[in-house]
């Protein structure tokens, strides 16, 4: 019975080999997925990838042209859209405007049958205010309020109804960087007070990272590529699509040859992990890719020392550097393209760009030697430890 009731928690929502076309594009390509109770769970994918096809199909706004999908058990084949235990909170978040705040949050309330008595759908739209902190603002139109209060006011109405699952799609591409940061945390805090299972579609990598408790990664032809936490999903990606899609990365090409990585126009053969990537460790001979995250790389004015554990090493040139203030990003010309005297040329002819990430220097250690500049010749160097090795 526990061991039931376990797998009944991890299958909450389950998603099994859901396709969908329209016409000749295929939109959503044999998916299947798991999500687990009051879990909050991202779908991350560039536009057009299926994303929000695969939201508006659990929504009950869309059919599945094939497979199913089970909600606590129930199969939602045969359950109307207005019947299904969900809300979806839409991009735009489709408040009414000619309707106040608290008008908006009681909406769905008063679509109830058999219907809610009033005293009671004016306590939840209440209870709803108090939660998103807008019980000040009840009487305001929609224009009368800030992206972010529109927002919160949007999700006030999406759990009035006190939904079994939370959809969310974009829900925070309206508001601008500054706000968006600090909106992610409240809703976050906010769903989870809730305790309601919750998926929410973004193309935001850092979104999709700071909010979800797992990722599941589409590709651009609409299949789940990977699905894991935020950090299993930066640290061990499955496939090419996933590691530079998620965050930035520095892909290396090549072929197996004694346990390295021999890449074209690559002075030596490069050390990998010891440990097999996904899929099992490639064989001799075999095409092989390696994903090195650009704070794994050390960036050096002189070559390091040969009895160091930064077993790959290349001379090279800064090409760019973009200052964000916790640490700066060089873009640094390795090759033959690269010339003597300055970043002319860099990524031409036989050169390519590598990308590090180096944390900036705090004030109170000033007097330490300046990073390097723009033009100055550098050496990039990183254990074999530090990378993942692809096998697609």
């Amino acid at each position: 019975m526990i061991r039931r009731a376990m797998n009944a928690e991890a299958g909450y929502l389950r998603i099994e080999a859901v396709s969908k076309r329209f016409g000749e594009t295929l939109a959503v390509d044999d998916v299947s997925l798991a999500i687990r109770r009051r879990e909050i769970f991202a779908l991350l994918g560039s536009s057009g990838c299926g994303k929000s096809t695969l939201l508006r199909m659990v929504a009950g706004l869309e059919s599945p042209d094939a497979g199913r999908i089970v909600l606590d058990g129930e199969d939602l084949a045969t359950v109307p859209v207005h019947r299904r235990p969900t809300n979806m909170m839409f991009q735009s978040y489709a408040l009414f405007p000619h309707m106040s705040v608290a008008g908006n949050v009681a909406f769905g309330l008063r679509q109830e049958r058999p219907r809610m008595a009033r005293a009671m759908v004016h306590a939840r739209v209440a209870e709803m205010l108090e939660l998103v902190q807008m019980q000040h603002l009840a009487e305001r139109r929609p224009h009368e309020l800030s992206g972010g209060q529109q927002q919160r006011a949007a999700l006030a109405r999406s759990l009035a109804r006190e939904p079994k699952l939370l959809l969310l799609d974009e829900p925070l591409s309206a508001l601008d960087k500054k706000i968006r940061q600090r909106t992610q945390l409240e809703l976050v805090n906010l769903v989870r007070r809730v305790g309601v299972t919750c998926i929410i579609v973004t193309h935001d990598q850092e979104e999709a990272m700071v909010m979800a408790d797992r990722i599941g990664v589409m590709s651009p032809r609409g299949q789940m590529l990977q699905v894991g936490a935020p950090g299993e999903v930066y640290e061990h990606p499955v496939c090419r699509y996933a590691a530079e899609f998620v965050g930035e990365t520095n892909l290396f090409e090549g072929r197996i040859e004694q346990g390295r990585l021999r890449c074209d126009g690559w002075p030596m053969p490069l050390a990998l992990p010891p440990s097999a990537g996904p899929g099992g460790a490639p064989a001799e001979g075999e095409p092989a890719w390696l994903s090195v995250r650009p704070e794994r790389l050390r960036l050096l004015r002189s070559e390091p020392a040969a009895a160091t554990a930064l077993d790959n090493r290349i001379a090279g040139r800064v090409a760019d550097i973009a200052y964000l203030g916790s640490h700066s990003i060089y873009h640094v010309g390795v090759g033959e393209g690269v010339g003597e005297g300055g970043s002319d040329g860099v990524g031409e002819g036989g050169a390519r760009v590598l990308v590090a990430s180096v944390p900036c220097v705090p004030p109170s250690q000033s007097g330490e030697a300046p990073p390097p500049a723009r033009g100055e010749a550098v050496w990039l160097a990183w254990s074999g430890l530090d990378g993942v090795v692809l096998r697609r």
